[in-house]
């Protein structure tokens, strides 16, 4: 029987991407996922895609970065499952920009959309994951480590889901696993054209995915396999491509090297 058999799964921002990789993975090896997003439209047609595959899944439409949805969300898990045994805080979204064109209501957007909705329903969720001695996965980035150029404001949220991930694992609830999940560009069918607007007065790099960073592209179902490893194993953080952990522990030992290697790789 696997591991994830019957066990009850929440996935924020559920309805394409990672997220719906994730949650089609969790489905396959039995468990019962609920995607959560705000488009009623994205999570019917989510919906669509894994009847075709045989796959149950059911979806809630939220807004996590409201209290009142996020209290409500949690509380209706709690009445129809009984409980929670994993939530994966996977809602988030990039922007570019130069560091200097980049205003504090940009910051505060991002902070808002990447890093306290992590904050926002983990806190709603731990009871329930406390008791199931569950997994909280939080999805981060290569930049939560070490910042690319043009992500000024996507980065900096992304670093506070990384120190927060940390401090809960050294003060938080021993009984709940912790995953920080930080990969690099990962594959999607509308990357081209993305950023073209806002990045219209930058350089080229700026527009691709991860501001240009030359690495290959993730699978996203690839990664979401990776992902459910991880947690099986209990893992504190998944790290993709693992080579880029050698620019992490550069930067911190000689920033100056550390800045020219990410030049260097972007």
């Amino acid at each position: 029987m696997s591991y994830w058999q019957d066990k009850t799964v929440v996935v924020t921002g559920g309805s394409a991407g990672l997220g719906f990789c994730l949650a089609r993975q969790f489905a396959v090896c039995g468990a019962k996922v609920v995607i959560v997003g705000r488009s009623q439209e994205n999570l019917s047609r989510a919906e669509a895609e894994f009847r075709s595959a045989e796959l149950a899944v059911e979806s809630v439409v939220a807004d996590v970065t409201q209290d009142a949805d996020v209290d409500k969300l949690f509380q209706q898990i709690e009445t129809k499952h009984g409980g929670l045994d994993v939530l994966v805080n996977n809602v988030g979204r990039s922007t570019r920009s130069g560091v200097l064109d980049t205003t504090p209501e940009d910051f505060q957007e991002l902070m808002e959309i990447n890093f306290y909705t992590v904050v926002r329903c983990t806190r709603a969720a731990m009871p329930l994951l406390i008791r199931s001695k569950g997994h909280l996965v939080n999805i981060a980035s290569l930049s939560a480590k070490t910042p690319s150029p043009f992500l000024s404001a996507y980065a900096a949220s992304k670093f506070a889901v990384a120190a927060y991930s940390q401090q809960l694992r050294v003060e938080g609830p021993k009984e709940v696993h912790s995953l920080l999940v930080c990969p690099g560009p990962i594959s999607r069918s509308d990357a081209g054209g993305r950023y073209d607007d806002e990045a219209e007065s930058l350089p080229e790099q700026a527009r691709k995915p991860g501001g240009g960073a030359r690495l290959k592209r993730i699978s996203p179902v690839d990664l979401a396999k990776r992902i459910l490893k991880a947690c099986e194993r209990r893992q504190p953080e998944l790290v993709v491509p693992g080579k880029a952990r050698v620019l992490f522990v550069v930067s911190q030992l000689w920033p100056r090297v550390g800045d020219w290697m990410l030049r260097k790789w972007t």
